[in-house]
């Protein structure tokens, strides 16, 4: 189970394009569905009163075309569960209200009925019961004759009579009599399905769009981010092709041009020092020559002496600076078994060299030659000056990690950062037989960071000094 905190914002390029894409379009359907319902439900209301209106004209009309004896056909035949009109003796509104609208809708009977026609119209704003002045006619409206052959519709009509009006109106006919009407209708419900499908449609499409274009944008990127990563463990690396957008382009095109003027100086550097050292070579021969021909015996072996250890600190100068497994391939390798194996060719020189396996395998990627190297100076040095060495590899959230523990004196807490420099000894802290020259320690950090991992010494609490070595994933 990893122990990466939950982030509910991702991390990616493409995770946070894809994210504020995505919130952009949920916001901006719902600020479209907030601005255009309200429109939607007043043009539906004008719509059925339009409507409404436009069949009462149309009805009276009729009415005051036809005989009497027509008129309840008529009236049966255009009312609708929604729409009713009936012809009373009295009109079920006493007064017109005076609300915009409904002087608007008197006006517009007026003028196709005549300015001294009697209108009278009541909206109601919002559903309501019907108000004790209405007639009850529109409370419970008498069952026509021919009920009995339509229950069902008669009975949608009672229930509905029992609910709210939206819009009543009396209008007064040439006979004296008032056609009475009243309607009702249901706006549409708001169904969130289709904003959900909608958006849903979208948001499908935004992701497959961005990710394909994050994937081309960003293969370039991470290409560069891998050779980065591989020229920092001191690989070689071959010039990334340069393509993509402009912008990233010109980044890999900077990175091959870095890369390139590194490596040219590392090759310089290495050819430079080692000419330094054959030349060096040749006159260190000529005098140990020389010195072989030298009388007193004490001289010579003294002066042998000093010319062998120059000779040392010479191939010992020119190994650290060139690093002669540099240009080894790095490989998975299992750190278990790579460092039991280096336990036991100690074990079998006779050396006091112990291993603990890690509970669970661990590979890391490294160059076996150069990193066995790096480990043979650090346990060489436990096994020196701290009587044995104990080693321990464990998996790490980043990467892997491995300790060489000894059991002597340690290190002065001051003095923990100066051993890394080229020829230190700390004579007063070490056994007197030190052997080397002092560049064990610079020659494995060197090589540790050219893994892009470190190399870090503590002291421990119940004595003896430890060396860390960390490893990249």
């Amino acid at each position: 189970m990893s122990d990466r905190p939950f982030r509910l914002w991702p991390g990616s390029l493409g995770g946070q394009l894809i994210a504020l894409l995505l919130i952009a379009l949920i916001v901006a359907q719902c600020l479209t569905l907030w601005l255009f319902a309200g429109e939607r439900r007043v043009a539906l209301v004008e719509m059925a009163r339009t409507t409404f209106l436009s069949r009462t004209v149309s009805l009276v009309r009729l009415l005051e075309a036809t005989p009497q004896a027509q008129h309840a056909d008529i009236l049966q035949a255009v009312s609708s569960p929604l729409l009713w009109f009936h012809v009373d003796d009295t009109a079920v509104l006493l007064e017109s209200g005076d609300r915009a609208g409904e002087r608007r809708f008197v006006r517009f009977l007026k003028e196709e009925l005549g300015e001294d026609r009697d209108v009278r119209v009541d909206v109601v704003p919002g559903p309501r019961a019907l108000r004790k002045t209405e007639p009850r006619q529109f409370r419970e409206r008498p069952r026509p004759p021919d009920a009995t052959d339509r229950p069902d519709r008669d009975t949608r009509r009672r229930r509905w009579h029992r609910g709210p009006i939206s819009l009543t109106m009396s209008v007064a006919l040439a006979d004296g009599r008032w056609l009475n009407a009243a309607t009702r209708f249901r706006l549409p419900t708001h169904s969130f399905y289709p904003l959900l499908v909608s958006i849903g449609l979208m948001a499908l499409a935004i992701v497959g769009v961005v990710a394909i274009t994050i994937q081309r944008l960003t293969r370039p990127l991470r290409g560069l981010s891998a050779a980065a990563e591989r020229l920092g463990r001191g690989e070689d690396v071959a010039p990334l092709a340069e393509t993509g957008p402009t912008e990233i382009r010109g980044t890999v095109q900077a990175f091959n041009v870095m890369q390139d003027r590194l490596t040219r100086f590392v090759r310089d550097r290495t050819r430079m020092l080692a000419a330094i050292s054959h030349d060096l070579r040749t006159p260190i021969t000529s005098l140990r020559i020389r010195a072989e021909f030298i009388e007193d015996d004490e001289n010579r072996e003294k002066m042998i002496e000093t010319l062998d250890e120059m000779q040392r600190m010479v191939e010992a100068a020119l190994a650290f600076a060139r690093d002669e497994a540099a240009r080894e391939a790095a490989t998975k390798v299992d750190l278990g078994e790579f460092i039991d194996a280096i336990a036991e060719d100690y074990r079998d020189m006779g050396q006091e060299v112990s291993f603990t396996p890690p509970p669970e395998r661990v590979v890391a990627r490294f160059r076996p030659l150069s990193l066995k190297r790096a480990l043979r100076n650090l346990i060489d040095n436990a096994v020196r000056y701290g009587e044995a060495a104990d080693l321990v590899v464990a998996a790490t959230r980043d990467g892997a990690e491995i300790r060489v523990r000894d059991r002597g004196p340690g290190i002065p807490e001051a003095r923990l950062g100066d051993v890394f420099d080229p020829f230190v000894r700390l004579e007063e802290s070490r056994s007197e037989d030190t052997g080397g020259i002092g560049l064990g320690l610079s020659i494995a950090r060197s090589i540790v960071q050219a893994h892009g991992g470190s190399l870090t010494l503590e002291n421990r609490s119940g004595g003896g000094l430890e060396a860390r070595v960390t490893l990249p994933a």
